[in-house]
């Protein structure tokens, strides 16, 4: 998996699905606070009067030459849960965004949300 410090360098290039189809630009990062390591980016989408950030799973994603590559679909990544490109993930919808990817969602041991953005 990548460095956070170093995935981070990779905001504002573009986030690819497995087939090369653009589905956005990376937005930010969002680490496992259990562990530290990138986890989630949120990638913005949307016409640009309708931006929205949606969230997309680290695991399995790949850098190449000025692009981030995904293990997830564009029209799986098109319906993820998102917020607007100034809002912040509730903890309660935490659950939500690892569900839509058929990801397993545990809190942390002292009930501590599971994402933190970096």
């Amino acid at each position: 998996m990548f460095e956070a410090s170093d995935i981070r360098e990779w905001r504002g290039h573009d986030v690819v699905d497995r087939e090369g189809h653009k589905i956005g630009v990376l937005e930010a990062v969002y680490v496992d606070t259990a562990t530290d390591q990138p986890s989630f980016a949120t990638v913005t989408m949307g016409l640009p009067t309708r931006r929205r950030l949606a969230f997309v799973p680290l695991f399995g994603a790949t850098v190449g030459p000025g692009y981030l590559k995904v293990a997830h679909g564009k029209d799986v990544v098109k319906k993820a849960p998102a917020i607007d490109t100034d809002g912040e993930l509730a903890a309660e919808e935490e659950p939500g965004v690892f569900a839509h990817y058929e990801l397993d969602y545990t809190v942390g041991a002292g009930g501590e949300r599971r994402l933190a953005r970096r």
